[in-house]
């Protein structure tokens, strides 16, 4: 699978990171509505939905045409502080008109069953993708991701055995590292083979986890094994605090 190299920009400020992700998102759903009438995306937990209710004071966002699911969630109650969906609904789902028959959860009735679970989640990809466009996998038009302390990246951890799913679209996970244990997640051939990735950092925090992902991707942290395959392609928004020790060379951002 050849990937083409990362695309990072980095931001003087957060502000400034929030607002061109805004431009991102919308410069992909315009060209994925254009060619196929829909935009498909996955979206993170974390600081992410914050980030996109910038959108709300945007023109131009067709919420009728987006499909929206998880890059991963945990295995609670859709109204429980640890799910994703929460997070979401309270920061970005809330303050823009998107359609809730258009956001795709995780079904609540099957949370003792993980195995059911992650099957049930990827039926819903399967009837979103496979009848539509005959893919051995989900081709997103646009991945939304975080990365955490260790390099982990949606609920792919250092280490773990899902690492190396080649063939799930979406799996569980019942020894998170992170809490709460028991989540879903798409599997890395889910990801690699998304339209667009794009990683969001900010902050100080992340200084050495980004610099191991972009300087060093030998040592294969989760966040690194992100690679879509061409004519895929990743970027990171990162900004000026969380890049001040990479070296990877960075490119001005350009819709």
């Amino acid at each position: 699978m050849v990937a083409a190299a990362p695309i990072v920009c980095s931001f003087p400020t957060a502000s400034e990171l929030t607002e061109a992700l805004a431009d991102f998102v919308i410069k992909a759903q315009k060209e994925a509505i254009e060619k196929k009438g829909r935009f498909t995306i996955a979206l993170s937990g974390g600081s992410l939905p914050k980030q996109l209710s910038a959108l709300a004071k945007r023109t131009g966002v067709k919420w009728d045409k987006w499909q929206v699911f998880y890059a991963d969630e945990r295995a609670v109650p859709l109204d429980h502080p640890d799910s994703n969906h929460q997070l979401c609904t309270a920061e970005f789902y809330s303050k823009v008109p998107l359609p809730p028959a258009n956001i795709h959860t995780l079904d609540p009735a099957l949370l003792d069953d993980l195995e059911e679970l992650a099957d049930a989640y990827e039926k819903q990809l399967i009837h979103e993708f496979a009848q539509k466009d005959a893919a051995r996998f989900p081709v997103f038009d646009l991945i939304l991701l975080g990365m955490g302390p260790d390099g982990h990246t949606a609920s792919l951890f250092p280490g773990h055995a899902l690492l190396s799913e080649e063939d799930r679209w979406v799996a569980y996970v019942d020894d998170s590292p992170k809490p709460p244990p028991r989540r879903i997640t798409l599997t890395f051939p889910v990801i690699n083979h998304a339209a667009r990735v794009a990683f969001v950092a900010a902050g100080e925090s992340k200084q050495d986890v980004l610099k191991t992902v972009l300087d060093k991707p030998e040592e294969g942290l989760p966040a690194s094994r992100v690679r879509p395959a061409s004519p895929g392609q990743l970027y990171w928004f990162v900004d000026d605090a969380a890049a001040a020790k990479v070296e990877y060379p960075k490119t001005p951002f350009k819709l």
